[in-house]
């Protein structure tokens, strides 16, 4: 989180949003990243609360956001319900001390455990069940209609981290292929078929699994967005997690394998979208540009471990390329 949100973040918000959805005080904090992420309990029922600063979301972003969610949870599919607070809001608002905004929500816990990349569990069979969760998302908000007064959710390409000359404005290399990865996206045709609400962001980090289903949460990025790129992002983490040291030969061969069995999964509820292996690339060059955006934005270059300057380097060297994390056969 940046500091200047930090220093806003008092205990007495926290407390605030935990009186109002009416929470036990103890909590765990999982995140901080983007959001304020702790569990929680409400009775005995464990629930997570989400804590997000203005600088971030609107409150009309994150309305549009659970109002999909809550559809997709009425519609069986394995993802978080919002609940709401006690003066029956699904977003509640808290003014700051600078005149800025937290906003909180309120979402059951799903059921599994998370999955961690280069462990047994990390598999063929996962990889099905990934693409299964994702095939019935898409097939599903085909038919959704967002609720009365509510906003749509952005487009992919009001994400304000593809303004990367905010966060790198001397790296004129990165500035100019990034407006170029950026026209070449544009020029891609929409249909019902291949275009349309998506979770944006659905890597291991963001969902668990019971050894049979995953499930889904951090909507917090969804957006209007063609559907491969819901299929890149799976595959695009895999590999920066799991064989960015690995030879070239040996992250095609996991692309592959991979795509098999996701595909396999994604087919079940819904049509590959049209042209979406040439696409691939394409939406993994831009997920390196979001990345190398928010990685500037988040950490301070003194904050900045051997780690993220390596990972860095890896991103701005892709980008300058034009170069996707990984080949397609």
């Amino acid at each position: 989180m940046e500091k200047s949100v930090e220093i806003l973040f008092k205990e007495t918000i926290l407390n605030y949003f935990l009186e109002i959805f009416h929470l036990q005080p103890e909590v765990k904090k999982l995140g901080d990243f983007e959001n304020y992420v702790f569990e929680a309990y409400r009775g005995d029922t464990p629930v997570i609360l989400r804590i997000t600063h203005s600088s971030h979301r609107n409150k009309d972003e994150l309305l549009a956001e659970l109002d999909w969610m809550n559809y997709l949870h009425k519609q069986k599919v394995n993802c978080p319900e919002a609940f709401s607070s006690l003066k029956n809001e699904l977003v509640e608002v808290l003014s700051a001390s600078d005149g800025s905004y937290f906003y909180a929500c309120l979402f059951s816990k799903v059921p599994g455990t998370p999955v961690k990349i280069k462990t047994s569990e990390f598999n063929n069979q996962l990889f099905q069940a990934w693409g299964r969760a994702i095939g019935q998302m898409h097939s599903i908000t085909k038919e959704y209609q967002p609720s009365k007064e509510i906003k749509l959710r952005p487009t992919w390409e009001d994400e304000e981290l593809l303004d990367i000359e905010t966060y790198v404005p001397n790296e004129k290399e990165v500035i100019k292929n990034t407006k170029w990865i950026i026209k070449r996206i544009k020029s891609l045709s929409k249909t019902k078929d291949n275009f349309g609400l998506i979770h944006s962001d659905i890597h291991s980090g963001n969902f668990f699994y019971d050894g049979n289903s995953v499930y889904v949460f951090d909507f917090d990025d969804c957006s209007y967005h063609w559907f491969a790129s819901d299929i890149a992002i799976p595959l695009y983490y895999s590999v920066l997690y799991g064989y960015h040291s690995a030879s070239i030969m040996v992250r095609e061969q996991f692309a592959s394998n991979f795509l098999f069995h996701f595909i396999k999964g994604y087919e079940e509820h819904h049509l590959l979208p049209e042209g979406w292996k040439e696409q691939l690339p394409l939406f993994f060059m831009l997920r390196d540009i979001t990345l190398y955006s928010v990685l500037h934005k988040k950490i301070s270059p003194e904050e900045r471990d051997d780690g993220i300057n390596q990972m860095l380097e890896g991103l701005k060297s892709r980008i300058i390329k034009k170069e996707p994390i990984v080949k397609l056969g």
